[in-house]
């Protein structure tokens, strides 16, 4: 049999033995070597699994040739030092293994576990950027909010919510005037085409005041009391859909949390997940039409898991995307602003969601 042992000075043979029945003897490092080899250790000898052993210095293989049951030696046993080694390659081994940070084309970026509120990723992530229609986000939420509101009461759509539409060249739900169209739909038509028409409408009837105007500054408003409430410090509303006059911005940080505190509403849930809808409408006339509504989020159909949430755009605000997914039970969820084009803004958040799950 062969026995791994150090080559360190021998000590005393203490005085209690345990005997073994049947021993023919007892051999220690004192006593007489019968028929025995001492030699270094060859690489084949190593233990099975590790190649480290056998450049351990003053490690010895000893054989003894005779057949006793026991060998009693007061050299160390050099186990020990070979499963600190092995110990240290397995850490190694997991470091190295960590995900790599991924690089995005975006300025601003953010990732965190929804259920944990834990960070897993930050690039300028409490820098104040113009947001787009992600701003829309915020819009539904103060709407989704709102003490008792009833999803199927109907807003008849004005000439004003087109006229914006057109002095702006802003994204469309192609409301028609004279339409009667629920809240719910509306909502539909706020986070899928991104309809500013629909946000305004929604402003117009979710704002105090007895003039549109007035009830637009209260929506407005509401949207910044409830950023407020969020504690969120970078983060401040001018438009109810990302058109400001210069004071709308917010950060990859704050509008994740905006989203995250969104994604608590069943209602708000469904929505941004839906990739088309036909929404059956009130016409002026008392008859009927279907409004066609497609997601601007392409995530939804090209990564697996994904859950929403908003797209938006703008001269300042560039391309920027606010996301999620849930996979194997554990839902990330983020954002990235003023990335340089669609394509780049969707393989950014592609990046982080698949960093974000590997965390």
């Amino acid at each position: 049999m062969a026995l791994l042992v150090s080559h360190l000075p021998p000590k005393p043979e203490p005085s209690h033995r345990h005997s073994i029945p049947g021993d023919q003897g007892q051999v220690n490092a004192n006593s007489p070597r019968r028929n025995a080899s001492i030699h270094l250790p060859q690489e084949s000898q190593s233990p099975s699994g590790t190649h480290m052993w056998p450049h351990i210095s003053g490690i010895w293989s000893v054989h003894v040739n005779f057949g006793i049951k026991r060998v009693t030696a007061t050299a160390t046993v050099a186990l020990t030092a070979g499963a600190v080694l092995a110990g240290s390659a397995f850490a190694s081994t997991a470091h190295a293994a960590a995900p790599p940070t991924p690089k995005i084309v975006a300025k601003g970026g953010f990732v965190m576990n929804n259920g944990t509120g834990k960070t897993l990723f930050t690039k300028s992530a409490d820098t104040r950027r113009a947001t787009g229609s992600t701003t829309k986000i915020m819009t539904a939420l103060v709407v989704l909010s709102q003490k008792n509101v009833n999803l199927k009461s109907k807003v008849t759509i004005q000439k004003a919510y087109s006229d914006y539409i057109v002095s702006k060249n802003a994204s469309s739900a192609r409301l028609i005037v004279g339409d009667k169209v629920t809240v719910g739909q509306l909502l539909y038509g706020l986070m899928l085409p991104s309809g500013c028409d629909a946000a305004y409408a929604l402003a117009d009837k979710f704002g105090s005041g007895s003039t549109r105007s007035a009830r637009v500054k209260s929506f407005i408003g509401k949207m910044n009391s409830t950023a407020k409430s969020l504690k969120l410090k970078n983060t401040r509303f001018d438009s109810f859909d990302g058109i400001g006059g210069g004071n709308n911005y917010s950060t990859p940080r704050d509008l994740t949390k905006i989203a995250s505190s969104a994604m608590k509403n069943a209602t708000f849930r469904s929505i941004v997940k839906t990739k088309s809808t036909k929404q059956k409408v009130t016409t002026k006339s008392g008859g009927y039409r279907y409004m066609s509504w497609s997601n601007t989020n392409k995530l939804l159909s090209s990564y697996s898991g994904a859950i929403g949430v908003k797209t938006g755009s703008g001269p300042t605000a560039k391309y920027c995307l606010v996301f999620a997914a849930t996979r194997g039970g554990k839902t990330v969820i983020g954002t990235v602003l003023t990335s340089s084009s669609e394509a780049n803004r969707t393989a950014d958040a592609k990046k982080l969601m698949d960093y974000g799950f590997k965390k």
